[in-house]
């Protein structure tokens, strides 16, 4: 059995969803089969992120995130009423927890205005008016474009758009290369495709190797631990950020508040063994928990972060005490005992440059023979998935 089409994609998530989209509209007739591993949708990252429609306010100038997040931003927003995906307005406002992280704030808030972001600085008492549980040293940051949505329904609702538009989706497809332009599948035997798009997120650099493409680059995982509040929907109506630090591609652990209201805690960024390391040794990898142990030293290793600081701070976030009371340095009404129920951990697919030995904290995206590799799609990558489609789909 052999079937034919014009764009195939590795990958179900909502980078890969949202380029099938985006190439259905620019070319309604086009045959377009999105390949995904899993026998349902938003089973990884793209169903497991806490679901924020960031501003783009703590990317470089230069970046793609920040020429992305702000662009898509506003597309999710307008794709979410154009298919009735509830969008919470909720906001955030970013605190510092000393004098001595006041500098870096303004540095964030001046980033954020040369990215073209809404943004205000507030003292303690406009914080207050803003969210009442938050507490602050002298100044916060305060962004209006910051939202929420439920992850899991913006994919589900993408899916529908692209099958609308004449794509299909195989589910339960498991893929390999076959040659030149062709694919191997569990779904529809041989493939011969006119361009392939890897979006398989945590295995994203394991397909680009098949096409020779991204040798330097290994995933490194990292997994996200979240707990829920108990707290009455809408006690917390911000979302609550630290000043993050610099170093790392991390935001610190924070409050989010979910579509429904509900007030969360999280994340960890605590190195995963395996990739798809979310519960006991389900999905366990003898090679994955091999390659991670050959590059974690690199990492350990590495001039550009201060990863000695990130695992003595991770660490502990294990234990749910721990990771509240960081959280109580933002909203001091934050109790342990108000937040014990685990929230579906996630695995952020971080990619690191073993010859560099750093994490790329921007997107990574590689062009290889007729196929294009997003290598390096983490947060705001929900955020960002409509315009950093528009932009694959512009250069194939």
């Amino acid at each position: 059995m052999s079937t034919t089409c014009e764009l195939a994609v590795i990958g179900g998530g909502i980078v890969g969803l949202a380029i099938a989209d985006a190439y259905l509209a620019a070319n309604p007739s086009a045959s377009v089969i999105v390949f995904e591993k899993e026998p349902s949708l938003a089973q990884h990252a793209s169903g497991r992120n806490s679901g924020v429609l960031h501003a783009g306010f703590y990317y470089a100038p230069d970046s793609m995130k920040a020429r992305l997040t702000r662009h898509g931003n506003e597309l999710l927003r307008q794709f979410c009423a154009s298919r009735n995906v509830a969008v919470r307005p909720v906001g955030k406002v970013v605190v510092a927890t000393s004098a001595e992280q006041l500098p870096a704030l303004r540095a964030l808030y001046e980033r954020g205005e040369a990215n073209g972001v809404r943004l205000e600085m507030v003292d303690e008492a406009g914080l207050r008016s803003l969210e009442p549980l938050a507490r602050t040293v002298g100044e916060a940051i305060w962004s209006p474009t910051t939202a929420v949505a439920d992850p899991v329904s913006v994919v589900e609702a993408l899916a529908g758009r692209v099958v609308e538009r004449g794509g299909r989706i195989a589910l339960d497809a498991h893929v390999d290369l076959a040659g030149p332009g062709w694919l191997q599948t569990t779904s529809d035997g041989y493939v011969s495709a006119g361009h392939i798009v890897n979006a398989a997120g945590l295995h994203a650099d394991s397909v680009a190797h098949w096409f020779d493409v991204g040798r330097q680059y290994r995933i490194l995982p990292f997994k996200g631990l979240y707990w829920y509040g108990n707290w009455p929907a809408g006690r917390l109506t911000r979302h609550v950020y630290p000043v993050p630090d610099p170093r790392n591609p991390f935001l610190g652990v924070h409050l989010t508040v979910t579509v429904d209201g509900r007030a969360k805690v999280g994340p960890t960024a605590i190195p995963a063994l395996w990739r798809e390391e979310y519960q006991g040794l389900a999905g366990f990898s003898a090679q994955e928990a091999f390659d991670t142990a050959r590059t974690l030293p690199r990492f350990l290793a590495s001039p550009h972060h201060d990863v000695v600081g990130l695992l003595r701070s991770e660490l502990p976030k294990y234990w749910r005490q721990h990771l509240i009371a960081q959280a109580s340095a933002l909203v001091p009404a934050v109790a342990a005992s108000d937040f014990t129920v685990k929230g579906r951990p996630g695995v952020r697919a971080q990619l690191f440059d073993i010859e560099r030995r750093r994490l790329e904290m921007d997107f990574v995206v590689a062009k290889g023979d007729r196929s294009t590799h997003v290598l390096n799609a983490v947060s705001p990558g929900w955020t960002s998935a409509l315009a950093m489609a528009e932009e694959i789909v512009a250069d194939l």
